[in-house]
């Protein structure tokens, strides 16, 4: 999801800094509060279901099974052209249109648009880097759902996962360049491709930043709602095809 503000000027001329690290703190906490009363539900499921006999602390992590290039293709498209990033370019081209951001693109029918197309475009460059750089760097950028219980563990798994990746026949955790620098590579180019000429490369790293927050949130959302071994939609029987296979399963 792809933010933009205008620039609000002090008397000094300098943008309002205030406001922007007000966005980032409330960004930073809303993900972590709105699930506060999933880990108390958890919690208290937990203690109900404890016994005397003494569990362990660090549950030992599901064998990993490489994806096949047909799995990290499917997964591309899914990511690419699926329905999140089309309602996450959607969500983002009425928030900036609610704001008139930029103005300079107008309102209406092909204001709505212009912001649309650059936020689904922004979203398409961004995963392709991500896919791309990957493959250089021989990653695995999928995601991976925590074996564990708690809530915390899987909400720090959910998080880290969004600057790590997997590597090698045994799948190590290493820290991610291609999932670090894919979110600023598409601000980037939507910066200097189509976005009004006062726009520059701080214009594109503050938009960056909303990016990776936004990956952050999706990771979340997968862990605790579509695909974790314990969420919501395991238990529904639903699924999606942006987590990595598990590995009794087939590509």
């Amino acid at each position: 999801m792809i933010l933009t503000t205008r620039k609000r000027l002090t008397p000094e001329g300098y943008p309002d800094m205030k406001i922007r690290g007000l966005r980032f703190f409330l960004l930073l906490f809303v993900c972590p509060c709105a699930l506060l009363p999933l880990a108390m539900a958890q919690s208290s499921s937990a203690s109900a279901n404890s016994s005397n006999a003494a569990l362990p602390s660090n549950p030992q992590p599901a064998p990993y099974t490489r994806p096949s290039d047909k799995v990290k293709f499917r997964n591309y498209l899914f990511d690419t052209f699926g329905p999140y990033p089309i309602l996450g370019a959607a969500a983002s081209a009425g928030i900036n249109q609610s704001s008139n951001a930029p103005p300079e693109w107008g309102q209406g029918a092909e204001g709505f648009g212009k912001r649309f197309g650059s936020a689904f475009g922004i979203q398409a460059i961004s995963t392709s880097t991500r896919y791309g750089l990957s493959r250089v760097f021989g990653e695995d950028t999928l995601y991976y759902p925590c074996e564990c219980k708690a809530f915390f563990p899987r909400l720090e798994h959910a998080l880290i996962s969004t600057v790590t990746a997997r590597r090698g026949d045994d799948g190590h955790r290493v820290f991610s360049f291609p999932s670090l620098v894919a979110p600023y590579a598409g601000t980037m180019a939507g910066v200097y491709a189509w976005y009004p000429d006062r726009f520059d490369a701080r214009d594109a790293f503050r938009m960056g930043n909303y990016s990776l927050l936004w990956y952050g949130g999706v990771n979340v959302a997968l862990e605790f709602l579509y695909s974790g071994p314990h969420s919501l939609g395991r238990r529904l029987h639903l699924g999606t095809p942006h987590t990595a296979p598990s590995p009794d399963s087939k590509p």
